[in-house]
């Protein structure tokens, strides 16, 4: 049982505060970009790698999910629990690639700022969303507390 919100029957409330997180690191990376100007190769190339890394951290979440992939925090109904692949690192692969590509896209556009803070928000944003998610899963899924007691939460060898 989580002392977090549900914010929605499936938890679609997570889902639109997602959304807008997102909405607004793409945003203020553009406008921070465009008010710094230049460019510094090393955080051109740095934030294409890291982007890179995300964004395949997430899409093999996606896909190790198959037909249990959602993007509501809630387990569908006739999901299984997927232990394997990326998500034998990892629970939430997604959530982790999309804090590490917020990363990188900040880097990419030499949006510093955007950058550090973005992926900093996204981090604390998705320990909580994923914290409500969690419950829905053990409720769910018998196995859970073992299999989060032996993988990181989202960010592979880190967190």
């Amino acid at each position: 049982m989580s002392s977090l919100p549900s914010l929605g029957p499936r938890g679609e409330g997570w889902v639109a505060i997602q959304g807008i997180l997102l909405a607004g690191i793409f945003v203020g990376g553009l406008a921070e970009a465009s008010a710094v100007g230049g460019t510094r190769p090393w955080a051109t190339v740095a934030g294409a790698v890291v982007l890179g890394a995300g964004i395949l951290l997430a899409l093999l979440g996606m896909r190790g999910l198959g037909r249990s992939l959602t993007p509501l925090p809630h387990p569908r109904d006739g999901s299984v629990l997927v232990e394997t692949g990326v998500y034998g690192l990892v629970r939430h692969p997604i959530y982790g690639g999309l804090v590490i590509a917020a990363l990188g896209y900040g880097l990419l556009l030499q949006a510093l700022v955007t950058a550090v803070v973005g992926s900093l928000v996204l981090l604390a944003f998705f320990t909580l969303k994923s914290t409500r998610e969690e419950a829905w899963l053990g409720d769910r899924y018998p196995g859970y507390a073992a299999y989060r007691a032996r993988t990181r939460r989202m960010l592979p060898y880190l967190y």
